[in-house]
């Protein structure tokens, strides 16, 4: 079943070390340009602490509290205890903690087995297989050298932000996702 969320969905998937993060850093401050309200989802495969021990957030939620919100004038922070036997949050129930109105889009870093669009980011030099090949759902191939692909595929630069900026924003207008360039 394809994810579905009020605002668009764009996800970026690759093998470890590809750069998923590296482009992520360069791509976001141009779509802000655009006057694009941007959130980013990320996954991660393993336990992580977005807290610091000593932080008085950090011993609340030591203390037991299943849930720490931080709270300021500047920003907010959800920090929220899992039980270890839960499997992996899904593609939805992460969107789930995501406040729709405010955003015009959604990138998604990892949760590459769910279905959504997806730009496969691809470094032959790694050696790992090109995901497009077993997921449809990709939309196009950024890539740092030439490649083959199993079908016909936009293929874009991976060393090119302003290329995949301007990919992501025709893809968004063709399918009414995104107004019209004004």
């Amino acid at each position: 079943m394809i994810v579905t969320f009020p605002v668009p969905l764009i996800g970026f998937c690759a093998y470890s070390g590809s750069g998923k993060t590296t482009l992520l850093k360069r791509l976001i401050p141009l779509l802000k340009a655009e006057g694009l309200r941007l959130a980013v989802l990320k996954h991660a495969h393993h336990s992580f602490d977005p807290d610091t021990p000593g932080k008085d957030s950090y011993e609340l939620r030591r203390a037991g509290a299943e849930r720490v919100l931080v709270a300021s004038r500047h920003r907010m922070a959800l920090i929220e205890e899992r039980p270890a036997a839960l499997p992996e949050p899904s593609l939805p129930e992460a969107l789930g903690h995501l406040q729709p109105r405010d955003l015009d889009l959604v990138l998604v870093e990892g949760f590459k087995h769910e279905r959504y669009p997806k730009i496969e980011l691809h470094r032959p030099s790694l050696g790992c297989p090109l995901i497009h090949r077993r997921d449809p759902d990709v939309i196009a191939v950024a890539a740092d050298a030439p490649v083959q692909t199993a079908r016909p595929l936009p293929l874009l630069e991976l060393n090119d932000p302003p290329q995949i900026r301007d990919f992501l924003l025709r893809y968004l207008r063709l399918r009414n996702q995104l107004p019209a360039a004004g």
